[in-house]
């Protein structure tokens, strides 16, 4: 249900957003045999204090003098119904990384907003000699995997963070939760 790539719509988005990555199990992890975990920030194995004052430490980078940096999520993985991933990899990862870029020189015209945050525009990203990219369901949003997720990850960070995580990041988790049932 995650798309190939898509832009938090602010600083304190993408903290929330990073909050709730999940990948699958490595080695690192301790893990044996493929299981999607949540994996914060992708750092779950290496995390070395308290994950709610490292979320307040990310969000606490942000001052009024300073420009953020824009933030992505990606998802290299996603297959179709029959297994079979959507999209190449590999070498042709540059190109959503062209996407990126664009949009961080200030591209405006490359991006439609979804519930999740800004999604590549449809022919944004350079399909040439890909043969047959399926755009639409590459960047679908299926409504009841966002809805499952978004309750999944409250009570991921209930249960693993409790009391310390930020208000910030349950007013983020909030506002996505109520896009994606208007939206979708």
């Amino acid at each position: 249900g995650v798309p190939l790539v898509f832009e938090s719509y602010s600083w304190q988005h993408g903290v929330m957003v990073g909050a709730c990555v999940k990948s699958e199990s490595t080695a690192a992890a301790e893990h044996t045999g493929k299981k999607i975990m949540h994996d914060p920030m992708a750092m779950r194995p290496f995390m070395g204090y308290n994950f709610g004052k490292y979320l307040q430490h990310w969000l606490d980078m942000e001052k009024p003098d300073r420009k953020m940096p824009k933030i992505f999520h990606v998802n290299w993985f996603r297959v179709d119904e029959h297994g079979k991933f959507l999209w190449p990899g590999f070498g042709d990862n540059v190109r959503v990384l062209d996407w990126v870029l664009r949009r961080c020189a200030g591209d405006e015209s490359i991006a439609v907003k979804s519930p999740i945050g800004y999604l590549p525009k449809k022919g944004s990203i350079d399909l040439t000699g890909l043969g047959d990219i399926k755009w639409d369901e590459l960047f679908s949003l299926p409504k009841h995997y966002w809805l499952d997720d978004m309750r999944e990850s409250k009570r991921f960070l209930e249960d693993q963070v409790g009391t310390d995580v930020p208000q910030v990041i349950w007013d983020e988790l909030n506002a996505q939760e109520k896009r994606i049932e208007e939206q979708l």
